[in-house]
């Protein structure tokens, strides 16, 4: 049985191994202190509270390979998407000693950020509880990471927006500015999108709410608007289409603005400031 949420990170295994190199390249030169022979036993444990994410990853890195199951193995005790207390032990197991020198950073690393990604998407999720809206990740990742921080958001209870330029269009002020008009962008994008791919709007101003609207698109972006901006937007336009509430929002803000009646609600910091949750190793 998979580890992961389903579905699973894309190419996630190409990203953990190209951080296991980084942090090895050409060899581990300290794990030489220790006898070739020499097994142990570990455990990871959370030093906070939070939510897990990233567990698969560190199976995956302290997993044995090959070895005779009665020297060597993984368990797994928690599962991403569960609430855990410090003191709790996350995944333990028995490896040579120096394999698990070798992979204890890059397993940690993941832990710490991943979790902590899914512990403030927590947050924000617990925050708007009661109200129709839905809490969503953007674009702003760290490079060649999105697929794993992304996944972290919906252990979190969060859900992914697009993935990237090529699932989803969103047209912006910028597009709007060098289009001429909402309209005319709409109209240009028509001419060759499939019907598969859903059209969302930046909007600024109750006027360019209106036009997008007029336009048929799928999904209206409410762009550093106020509480009361956004409520009249939506009561004049509620059911031709959803409403997406971006811009600043941040854990004092955000249950005010799901009040307003938006169906989704962007929040950058998910995923470029999110604070790591600590977890540590231990031997024996």
């Amino acid at each position: 049985m998979s580890i992961w949420l389903q579905p699973e990170p894309q190419n996630w295994w190409l990203i953990v191994d190209d951080a296991i190199m980084e942090d090895v390249g050409s060899g581990d030169v300290t794990g030489g202190a220790l006898p070739e022979d020499l097994s142990v036993q570990w455990h990871i444990e959370a030093q906070s509270d939070g939510v897990l994410s990233g567990v698969a990853i560190a199976d995956y890195l302290l997993a044995p390979y090959g070895n005779d199951p009665e020297t060597a193995f993984v368990e797994v005790h928690r599962v991403d998407g569960e609430f855990v207390s410090r003191g709790e032990r996350i995944v333990s197991g028995l490896i040579p000693a120096r394999r698990a020198m070798m992979a204890e950073r890059t397993a940690l690393n993941f832990l710490m950020h991943m979790s902590g990604i899914a512990t403030l998407t927590d947050q924000f999720v617990r925050r708007i509880e009661g109200t129709n809206a839905k809490i969503i990740d953007t674009r702003k990742t760290l490079p060649l990471l999105r697929p794993l921080q992304k996944y972290a958001v919906r252990c979190g209870g969060g859900h992914n927006h697009r993935m990237g330029l090529y699932d989803g269009a969103i047209l912006k002020d910028n597009h709007i500015a060098a289009a001429g008009s909402v309209t005319k962008a709409v109209e240009r994008l028509r001419g060759y999108l499939s019907h598969m791919t859903k059209i969302e709007v930046e909007c600024e101003t109750l006027d360019q709410v209106a036009e997008a609207v007029r336009a048929g698109v799928d999904i209206v972006l409410l762009d550093n608007m106020d509480p009361f901006m956004m409520r009249e937007a939506v009561k004049a336009h509620k059911g031709k289409c959803l409403f997406e509430a971006s811009g600043g929002i941040n854990l004092d803000t955000v249950r005010g603005v799901a009040q307003t009646g938006v169906d989704l609600i962007s929040v950058g910091l998910l995923t470029h400031s999110a604070p790591a949750m600590n977890f540590h190793m231990e031997i024996g």
